[in-house]
């Protein structure tokens, strides 16, 4: 099943590691792609919808769906913006 998701607060690279990371924790999710342009998050699963736990789990991250946002969910979305440009830098430096 394909859910797609327009989201607030989705700025860079750093935000989209963030969620797909986040994402593909759930259970039954195969894929997930964020398209940083159209603030889009699309995400493939298997099984039963699990549209709600998606929704709760960007809000969670700050990336609220469209129309949803507050200052709270904006600062959620800095650190994980952070969190996700510094889980980039680590997978493309050797060590």
């Amino acid at each position: 099943m394909k859910n797609s998701f327009i989201v607030e607060n989705l700025k860079c690279g750093g935000c989209a590691t963030s969620i797909k990371s986040a994402l593909m924790t759930l259970p039954g999710i195969s894929e997930v792609t964020v398209d940083t342009e159209s603030n889009t998050v699309s995400v493939d699963s298997e099984g039963e919808d699990i549209r709600t736990l998606i929704s709760e789990t960007l809000n969670g991250l700050g990336y609220p769906e469209a129309g949803h946002n507050s200052l709270l969910l904006q600062g959620k979305s800095f650190v994980s913006c952070a969190v996700g440009k510094v889980k980039n830098m680590t997978q493309t430096t050797p060590v």
